[in-house]
This record gives C-alpha cells, structure tokens and sequence, in this order.
C-alpha cells in the first residue's frame, strides 16, 4: 500500500544527496588525538549508523513495514513487555545482568522478507528463533501471527548495560527504528543515561510511546505528574506514557489488561495506512533534520584535524629545510677546508713555492704549468679525497640526523600523533644505512667532479695541461674552490684558508680560464646540491609519507562541506 505523495520517493535528489554524504563520511577519520577528536569520531560513526540503518533504507522503501524498537534501561522488563505484547514467551527474559545481550525482531509471518533482507541493521547476520548463541552480532528473527501486519518489535539490549557492546549495540538499534518504546521504572526514570537517550529522541523528532514499568500501588499519580512535567520540559509531551503497576508475573509476562492500552496503541498505527505514514514522514525527516544539523560539528572537528596535519607538516619542512641551508652554508664557510683537508692540499701543492712563482702571473703558468707544479715522488691525492669524503659525509650526516631529530622531537612534543611518531620511527633508514648512502653520495659527487674536469679539458692544450698537472689534483683543486668560495668565483684573492685556496683557484685559471672556471664551480656546487637533496629527501618523505597517509585530507574537507550544503538545501527546497 502506497504511503502519503508528499514524502520523497526513491531516486529523488535527497536519497542521492543523503548517499553522497555517507560515502563521504566513510572518509573521515581523525588519527590525531586533539581536543574534541573522538567526539567528534563517535558523532561521525553515529551519522554514518544512522544513515546505513535507518535513512538511507527507508528512502529507498517507504512502504516497509515499520520498526519498532524497545529499548530502555536494565532490568526494566523490556522483554517481559515485548512477550506479553505477544502473549506468549517469544523472547528470553532473565534475572541475570545483562538481560538481552542478541536482540530479537519479531514480525508477523507475511514481513519476513522485509526484515530477512539487510535492507535495515545490514551489519547484523540474521539467525532464526531458537537458535542456541548469545552474540550481539546477530540479530533473531522470530515470526509470529501476534504481531500485526506492517509492523516489528525489537527487543534491544540494556542502554545503561555493563557490557559497553551491548550499550552501542542498544544506541544503534534505537537510531534504526520508526518508533520507540521506551521502558524505564518508577525506580530509574530519574537516572540520567535513559534521560539522555530521550533527549536524543526529542532532538530527532522521533514517534515515540514511554512505559513506565512496575509502579508500586498509591504512588502512580504523583510518579506519573512528575514524569509527565520532566517530558514537557524536554519537548516530549506528545509522546504517550502507559504505566504498568508494579505485579507479580504469571511465566514471565505481565497482566494482559495492564498492556491492553500499548497494544492499542501499537495496533492503530499498524492497522493504519495513514497512520504509518505519519510516523514514517515525522521520524524520518527528524533523523534527516537532526543529521544534517550536525553538519558544522563536523566540519569544524576535521577542520582541526587539517590544522593539526598542517602544523606537523611544517615542522618538518622547518626541521628539513633548515638542515639543506646549513649544510649550504657550511659547504662554502671554509670549514671544510679546516684540519686535515687543509694539511692534505698543503702536503698536495706545496702552497708556499706555488705563492712565489704566483707573482709572474697567470699567462706565463698557462704554458709553463707542468715546470712550476712538481708533486713529490709517490706523491698520491688519496690522502685528501678520503679527507673531503669524511668531512662531507659527517656534515651531510650530521645535518639530515638534527633534521630528524628536530621533527621527532617537535611532534613528540605536541603529543597528538604517537601513531606517526612510531611509523616513522619504523621506517626510517638506520644511521647505518645513512651513512652509507652519504657515503656513496660523496664518491658519486667526486665522480661528477672529475667527469667535468675532463670535459672541459677537450682541446688538445688544456688536456695538455691538465694532464701535465693530474686529474684527480685538478678535480680535488675544483672542490677546494668550492669549499672556499662564498658567491662563485669573481677573480682576486679567496680569503678563506689563506694562500691555499688561492693555490686551488690560480691553478684552475691557469689550466682553464677565469670564466672557465667560474662555470666549472658553479656547475658542481650545483650538482652536489641536487645530490644532497635527494640524500635528505629520503628521510623526510618518511615524515612526509606518513603525514600524506594519515586520511586527513583537504579535498575530503571540501567534499564534506559541499556534501552537507547539498543535503541542507535539498531540505529546504523540498
């Protein structure tokens, strides 16, 4: 039977929006543990609950039949109503707590398909009654002639049970229904947890009937004003309150005249096509109303969540690019010509006759280069390029260790991203393993030297040259320029390291040509520099990998926003 025009019909815009907006759901998460996170995590694990077993469902079948969910605090006799309901023991009840830990569905024989189907509560396996097994996975279906046509009773675990699965398992069950029935005593109905699921009811505009269970004789008007009073204050007062004197059972169930008028109740909205309509416009547009509200909640805790992603970014950009500059800067210092570098070259050149024979100028070396530049015998450059391997290495290693340090330390010290601090401690290289990468870096960059050393060395005079003076001197003179030089070559005396640097530097002119030179410089600096940057981008897109995959991403924040404004305005327009 057809249900009222005016309610949306599957394929209308809002099922499509309401869809989107639950894929999107499906793709925010928030990994880092900043104020208000795992609220904001549970509201969106409500939101998605909410939209896979109740909205989504029901905009797709509007003519199902209705579920009607009893749930409410232990020990309230929940599944002693749902049987008396029935009139005979359809579900368990039991002194022992918690009571219902597997819910039961009972429907009548002509709706199982309906509720056979996952088309509700699809994250729940469908046993049929009787079946032995207590898991709060499951969900049991039990068909009865009783239960009118058109209409379910859930019996739903304890909201306040001890056993918190049975306590998200009750919250999803109640977020699924059409209508509630909502049993509390006149002991507990002043307890704050079935006060707060109510208010949750109210927020959500949900049809709703309240039992008040085993009221105890010559108390039942007072109870009933002040519970009555409470409802009105959270905007329940249409809900209908049926109250059960307080009684012995008679195998387990209660008077049948005491659940006459809930069974009335029940039986008007089933026997009523009108009737079902209603509930089904009103709970459903609450629910739809009610999500979409929440909207900015959302928005702003994964907001937060790109801040904090943001700010560990930038740490480690900080932390990174802090360590390329200084290694940058001390790369053309003079500190790495210090110490043993400095005594190599020396032993190498023979800095002081090199400074005499400097005076009759740059010309004259030129064509008489391999007459003023007489190494010792045996004399190897071995020594000096293991020096500048060493000293490269431990300042490229000691640069890219500060830089990890400094970004472990920095997210350490925020304390929101334990998750990612222990990631990229498991994936980054072991010192080890650095070193010797570095290490093969500096032999690689050597290599590059020479290889342009050679290069320019084409013309049959200069290779003369530079093969009357050796290319491993040429190559280790090229890189004490560059260790010497602040701004490129611009001719004149190179302060730094005194003469020697000027030794390294006059040869090159004499071999090659100021501009020459200047151009070589230039071009291996440059290489070094690619070199070392890859070198530290291997640990930082550790940092960078892990940041990347954390889930919290910009577009999803976009997507999220423009998913709610859909389904904000669809209800509008409808």
């Amino acid at each position: 039977m057809p249900l009222m025009n005016d309610l949306p019909r599957p394929g209308s815009d809002l099922l499509e929006r309401l869809t989107r907006l639950g894929e999107v759901l499906e793709r925010v998460h928030f990994p880092f543990s900043v104020a208000g996170a795992q609220d904001t995590a549970d509201l969106v694990a409500d939101l998605e609950a909410q939209l896979r077993d109740y909205v989504l469902p029901r905009l797709q079948n509007l003519d199902a039949p209705l579920l009607c969910v009893i749930g409410g605090s232990t020990g309230a006799g929940k599944s002693a109503i749902v049987n008396s309901l029935i009139g005979e023991n359809v579900v368990r009840s039991s002194a022992i707590r918690p009571t219902t830990r597997r819910p039961a569905l009972v429907h009548n024989p002509a709706d199982a398909e309906a509720f056979a189907s996952v088309r509700v509560l699809p994250e729940l396996a469908r046993v049929s009654g009787n079946v032995a097994g207590d898991s709060a996975g499951e969900l049991e279906l039990i068909a009865s002639q009783a239960v009118p046509r058109g209409l379910a009773l859930l019996d739903a675990p304890d909201i306040d049970s001890v056993v918190e699965e049975n306590r998200r398992l009750a919250a999803q069950l109640l977020a699924a229904a059409d209508l509630w029935i909502f049993v509390t005593t006149a002991a507990r109905y002043g307890d704050a947890i079935p006060w707060a699921m109510l208010d949750d009811a109210a927020s959500r505009d949900i049809v709703l009937g309240i039992v008040l269970n085993r009221v105890p004789p010559g108390v039942g008007a007072e109870v009933r004003a002040d519970l009555v009073s409470r409802l009105e204050e959270r905007g329940l007062a249409r809900a209908p309150l049926f109250m059960i004197a307080e009684q012995e059972l008679n195998d387990g169930r209660i008077d049948p005249a005491d659940v006459a008028s809930l069974r009335a109740w029940l039986s008007s909205i089933a026997d009523d096509e009108a009737a079902r309509s209603v509930v089904v416009r009103q709970t459903l547009e609450g629910a739809i109303s009610a999500l979409v509200a929440q909207g900015e909640s959302v928005r702003a805790g994964y907001d937060a969540q790109l801040a904090t992603r943001d700010a560990l970014r930038w740490d480690v950009e900080t932390a990174f690019n802090a360590a390329d500059q200084q290694f940058k800067e001390n790369l053309v210092d003079g500190s790495l010509l210090r110490g043993e570098v400095l005594t190599r070259w020396q032993d190498v050149v023979g800095a002081g006759e090199w400074m005499r024979k400097l005076e009759s100028g740059v010309s004259a070396l030129r064509d008489r280069i391999a007459g003023y530049f007489k190494p010792s015998a045996g004399q190897s450059t071995s020594h000096i390029e293991d020096a500048i391997d060493d000293g490269l290495l431990a300042l490229l290693v000691e640069r890219t260790d500060a830089a990890i340090a400094q970004s472990l330390r920095a997210w350490e010290t925020v304390g929101v991203a334990q998750p990612l601090v222990d990631r990229v401690k498991s994936d980054l290289r072991s010192r080890a393993d650095r070193e010797a990468a570095g290490a093969a870096l500096v032999h690689d960059w050597r290599s590059d030297v020479l290889a342009l050393v050679r290069d320019q060395g084409a013309s049959k005079k200069t290779t003369a040259r530079v093969l009357a003076t050796s290319v491993n001197v040429v190559g280790v003179a090229l890189i004490v320029v560059i260790f010497a030089s602040t701004g490129g070559l611009v001719g004149g005396e190179i302060a730094v390291a005194g003469g020697t640097a000027v030794v390294a530097q006059k040869l090159l002119e004499a071999i090659f040509g100021e501009d020459a030179v200047r151009r070589l410089a230039k071009r291996a600096k440059q290489m070094l520099n690619e070199r070392v940057q890859q070198f530290i981008a291997a640990d930082r897109g550790v940092f960078d990998t892990a940041v990347a995959e954390c889930g919290v991403d910009v577009l999803v924040a976009q997507e999220l926003a423009e998913a709610f404004d859909a389904a904000r305005k669809n209800r509008r327009d409808r």
